[in-house]
């Protein structure tokens, strides 16, 4: 605990200061994260057997990032970029004598990308939310902010939620064979937390909080989905972290492995109920 709260003083503030300071800082911090999250992603693969080629898996992972976002100055270049990613990448692993593993590279390289590159859907909520009505207790915050924040706390409460009550209550555990410590327990305390905070985060942004007995859930389930997702990928690497650039956390991707799965699924409900 001591080392998830250093962690936290750490990644946390950071985080809220360039979501305040908006675009075009908070872009590129995602820019970064995804860089990082792809080079993790691609040394995982390499432990789980996959000749990846990092480097290609790197700027592809930025190239659907950015084509993910969808930001108004990208959209003419960012789907050509993802294009020219999956050809270099290709070509990258031609030289390779075995067919089979060069085509297994080829595949992984690209998955790499695709994997990492969707939290660029984070970036692309903030696009697609539209303005909050001038009665709305965080109506100052700005759709782009408030809507961002909110996908953020729907996440990080979901995770304290299911950590707080599977540490309690959790013995009957769950898709055990890729993730030992998640609990039935743990997963309904998640969803708890994160329909109280996606209710009362919809209250503020000046939407109907019955929303959130929908939006919480969904998103908490995904988000666990996305944890589950990289546990996955780590026990196929036999690696217990994905790195160690946090201290208690390992490394990037271990942090943004929930949202990759939940930032997307939160761009559509917007797009799709919000008015």
């Amino acid at each position: 605990m001591r080392q998830r709260a250093l962690s936290a003083a750490i990644f946390v503030p950071p985080l809220l200061i360039v979501l305040a300071l908006g675009e075009p800082w908070f872009g590129a911090l995602i820019a970064v994260f995804v860089a990082l999250g792809a080079w993790e992603t691609a040394r995982l693969l390499r432990g789980a057997g996959y000749a990846v080629v990092p480097a290609v898996a790197i700027l592809g992972a930025v190239a659907v990032a950015a084509d993910v976002a969808s930001i108004s100055q990208l959209r003419p270049y960012a789907d050509l970029a993802v294009a020219a990613a999956l050809v270099v990448a290709a070509f990258a692993v031609f030289l390779e004598s075995d067919v089979k593993a060069g085509f297994a590279a080829w595949m992984a390289t690209a998955f790499a990308a695709v994997y990492v590159g969707m939290l660029g859907a984070l970036v692309r909520l903030g696009e697609v939310a539209p303005p909050l009505a001038g009665t709305a207790p965080l109506a100052q915050l700005g759709a782009q902010r408030g809507w961002i924040l909110l996908a953020i706390l729907l996440v990080w409460s979901f995770d304290t939620g299911a950590y707080c009550l599977g540490i309690a209550l959790g013995k009957r555990k769950f898709l055990s064979h890729i993730s030992p410590s998640k609990s039935y327990w743990g997963l309904w305390g998640g969803v708890v937390a994160s329909t109280a905070v996606a209710v009362a985060g919809l209250w503020a942004l000046g939407q109907p909080p019955i929303l959130g007995f929908v939006l919480g859930p969904v998103i908490g389930i995904v988000a666990q989905a996305g944890d589950l997702a990289e546990s996955m990928l780590k026990r196929a690497a036999g690696a217990k972290d994905s790195g160690r650039l946090i201290p208690g956390h390992g490394g990037i991707l271990d942090r943004v492995d929930s949202f990759i799965f939940a930032a997307p699924i939160a761009a559509i409900f917007v797009t799709a109920l919000v008015r």
